[in-house]
């Protein structure tokens, strides 16, 4: 979870929140969100991202790419970029309504001492440390997590289990935040999902769900578990590929060439395909092949 917690009293010292648009002195588009800049910046092959910086306070006319430093993804367009733009305004907009308070503290956390905590409500607490951070629940309030999800010790890491506090108390979260939380949870727990809310989650609703009914799908097909660009015949791909996907010890290997321009990794790996795609055995372009390459 992006750590971007500040106490009420801080962000209302800000005043105002408005969003405000405009053109870069090299012409791409550009906005501000009280402290935080935003810009539609051009990638490869016509593609754009986005990109954040933080309180370049020059008119946005003067504003050029050296202002901006983090990367938060691809963008379709400029439409995008003004959607994206208008999310976190409503966002930050939202959280400032909200009761969360910064305290100091020194607990003891499961990913070490706390460096700090923001507050949620009676109970739901926030922590950050040196290396990971997370909520904590009271045992009260973790009675109140679905079985499914609840742990059992109340400490729910910021990387995908905060989610499960946010769907349960959503009325602590921004509506971004429990969008996203939303997302979390469907993507990586849909059996708890499906089990809590009565639903069927279809496909593209669900990462982990899509993922098995590709593996169900490819059990007996050869996929692609590493590749390189082969250094012995030009214009292809070396690829080592399992029945399947699986590898462990026993597991049966067999290398393949493809175009390079064929190959493309998709969400959850490139299946082989019989029909085109020889089978090599050849001089290897992988260290672990070069002697007895041509096992098969």
């Amino acid at each position: 979870m992006t750590k971007m917690l500040t106490s009420n009293a801080a962000a209302a010292a800000l005043g105002p929140l408005q969003a405000e648009f405009g053109r870069s002195s090299e012409g791409f588009a550009v906005a501000r969100v009280g402290d935080t800049a935003f810009a539609m910046l051009p990638g490869r092959d016509g593609r754009h991202y986005l990109a954040t910086g933080w309180r370049v306070a020059r008119p946005l006319a003067e504003w050029g790419r050296s202002d901006f430093y983090g990367h938060s993804g691809e963008l379709a367009d400029a439409t995008a970029f003004r959607a994206k733009v208008l999310e976190h305004a409503e966002h930050v907009r939202e959280k400032r309504a909200l009761s969360r308070n910064d305290i100091h503290s020194r607990v003891q956390t499961p990913w070490g001492v706390s460096q700090g905590a923001t507050v949620y409500a009676e109970g739901v607490e926030s922590h950050s440390t040196a290396e990971h951070g997370g909520f904590s629940l009271s045992a009260e309030r973790n009675e109140r997590v679905h079985p499914l999800l609840r742990v059992r010790d109340g400490w729910y890491e910021e990387d995908c289990s905060w989610a499960v506090v946010a769907i349960t108390f959503p009325d602590l979260f921004t509506g971004f935040e429990r969008r996203c939380a939303e997302r979390s949870i469907k993507d990586n727990s849909p059996d708890a999902w499906e089990a809590i809310f009565g639903v069927t989650l279809g496909r593209g609703e669900s990462h982990e769900k899509d993922r098995r009914a590709f593996h169900k799908r490819h059990a007996e097909d050869w996929i692609v578990v590493s590749a390189i660009a082969s250094g012995h015949q030009t214009g292809f791909v070396e690829c080592v590929a399992t029945p399947g996907g699986r590898r462990g010890a026993g597991t049966e290997e067999r290398r393949f060439l493809v175009l390079a321009d064929e190959y493309a990794v998709g969400r959850f790996g490139f299946v082989i395909d019989p029909s085109r795609h020889v089978v090599y055995g050849g001089p290897s372009s992988f260290i672990g092949w070069q002697r007895g390459a041509s096992r098969l």
